[in-house]
């Protein structure tokens, strides 16, 4: 049923909603114009200290450990949610196991700070907010069925003060007791909680207050303002970066850059106070006068009836099964998850200085090219909004994906062939440009629109399926890029090529398996996995 909408009442929420999205642009892009300070001010400074480099080192394998443990008892609880108790426990017990393995063939070495080590504590601690989005996406399904979609962005709200706030006084609000480095690493966790909750209860937020007609242009309008809010910070870091010179940055400017976070998380604290639940969450804790009342505020009063009706009826098992659609409906929802984070684009979004760096830039105008790249990620996003509900999701996805592809294989290239000019920043601004068109916004539209209402909560596999896939990206990349053998042979070329081949594979798996949703309801949708 297509209703109509009272249109500044529905974009006012909206805008509400998209802060969410802003801040998680702002506290994931932070880290880009702080990487070479981090580096400077809590890793280089250990060379000279072996005692303290030790001590470092053993707190951060045990910080590792306890992080994989968490990781690995919140997917066990999905595991058991979508498998049932005895297949989820048997399945946990076996990726434990793995996991054990892993961790003693990699943490047997003595504790030595060597290339290998110091490289693999930078990927931590710059990806070390992805640890918490992977935890806040794993109970944001949990979060939105108790206590509902405004209440849990609330929380996030207070999550993003308070990460801004520790991250960038580390020793003076350390208060674990443990080396500065790790206090950093556990504020930027606690942020990265709130960024995982708002990556799952914003978009779900928007879908369920907006009108079909425009429900793919609203929930896009989160990945604008994700990406807007990583142009405000790339804004905000090069005027930070513009205050002083290098040994300023790396003693004190990166605090800054952290701080700043504190305006946009008080800001969208305020506003959340402002709005209502959305009608869905209503229906299910029985409060439908409630819901009644606000569909009238949404849209048309002569169609609210009926669309409470069809809200009753796709909610009268409230607690179904994850697998009651199938499998394939899980499968498409994870991979369309991890495949965004798989062709590398938050190693674009978070190293990108750093990459610059490689091409032979200074710091400030390293950090001036980020701001372009930044710029034309919005534009591009903004193409994606006006054409989504027009051409729709599947030809989107497709074409970006094959556009990164191409990107990605020519960068890396140009660093292999020792090419790094022009054409090089223009491969970058081609692959931006192409993931902002099309798997930026368009995937977080397909992520709110194909789990059915008795199943929403399953959305949190897919969400933290893609921050486990951008934790392995943001960790990995330092390790291959800074690593000498591979850069003696390839010269920081091999990693943009494995981005590559997954844009293609990301290409192939939508033309296959993913299904056009334009322009349906959300409970037209749902009958495509009744059908399957």
């Amino acid at each position: 049923m297509q209703e109509t909408s009272n249109s500044k009442f529905v974009i006012g929420l909206t805008l509400v909603a998209t802060l969410g999205g802003l801040l998680f642009g702002y506290d994931t892009a932070v880290i880009s114009g702080a990487v070479g300070s981090i580096q400077s001010f809590f890793i280089d400074s250990l060379q000279d200290n072996s005692a303290r480099a030790n001590l470092v080192i053993w707190q951060y394998r045990l910080t590792v450990i306890i992080v994989i443990l968490v990781i690995l008892a919140a997917i066990s609880a999905i595991l058991v949610k979508l498998f049932g108790q005895k297949k989820g426990f048997v399945y946990a017990i076996i990726l434990f196991v793995l996991t054990v393995l892993v961790l003693v063939y990699n943490f047997s070495d003595p504790a030595v700070l060597d290339e290998e080590t110091a490289n693999s504590i930078k990927g931590f601690t710059i990806s070390s907010a992805l640890i918490g989005c992977i935890l806040g996406g794993s109970i944001g399904g949990f979060i939105s069925r108790k206590y509902g979609r405004r209440k849990g962005l609330v929380f996030a709200a207070v999550l993003f003060a308070i990460s801004a706030i520790g991250s960038s006084i580390p020793e003076k609000m350390n208060i674990f007791g443990v080396e500065h480095i790790i206090s950093f690493i556990i504020y930027r966790i606690i942020g990265g909680v709130g960024v995982g909750l708002a990556s799952m209860l914003s978009p779900m937020y928007i879908a369920e207050i907006a009108p079909s007609g425009i429900r793919g242009k609203l929930v896009s309008w989160n990945q604008f303002a994700i990406i807007f809010g990583m142009l405000v910070v790339y804004f905000v870091n090069y005027n930070i970066a513009l205050r002083g010179d290098d040994q300023w940055l790396v003693d004190t400017g990166w605090r800054w850059m952290f701080a700043s976070e504190t305006i946009p998380a008080v800001l969208f604290l305020v506003l959340l106070m402002l709005v209502p639940e959305t009608p869905r969450f209503l229906v299910m804790k029985n409060k439908e006068d409630n819901a009644l009342n606000l569909l009238k505020k949404l849209g048309s009063k002569t169609q609210a009836q009926a669309i409470l009706e069809e809200i009753k009826e796709s909610l009268k098992v409230k607690d179904a099964p994850w697998l009651s659609y199938g499998g394939l409906l899980i499968i498409i929802g994870i991979f369309l998850s991890v495949f965004q984070q798989f062709v590398g684009i938050n190693v674009v979004l978070y190293y990108a200085p750093e990459i610059f760096r490689n091409m032979g830039s200074q710091t400030d105008v390293s950090l001036l090219q980020t701001i372009i790249v930044g710029a034309v990620n919005l534009s591009f996003t903004i193409l994606a909004i006006f054409t989504v509900d027009k051409f729709g999701r599947k030809p989107l996805q497709i074409i970006g994906a094959l556009g990164m592809a191409i990107s990605m294989i020519a960068l890396g290239f140009s660093f292999y062939l020792k090419s790094v000019g022009i054409g090089a920043l223009i491969f970058m601004l081609l692959y931006t440009a192409s993931f902002a068109m099309s798997w930026g916004p368009v995937t977080w539209v397909l992520l709110s629109e194909i789990f059915p209402n008795k199943i929403r909560g399953a959305m949190s596999i897919a969400v933290a399926a893609q921050w486990i896939a951008n934790l392995i990206i943001s960790w990995t990349f330092p390790i291959m890029n800074d690593n000498t053998w591979l850069t003696e042979r390839f010269n920081h070329g091999f990693a943009y090529w494995i981005y590559g081949i997954m844009g293609i594979l990301a290409a192939l798996f939508v033309f296959k398996l993913v299904p056009e949703t334009k322009g349906k309801s959300l409970e037209e949708i749902e009958h495509i996995w009744k059908k399957a």
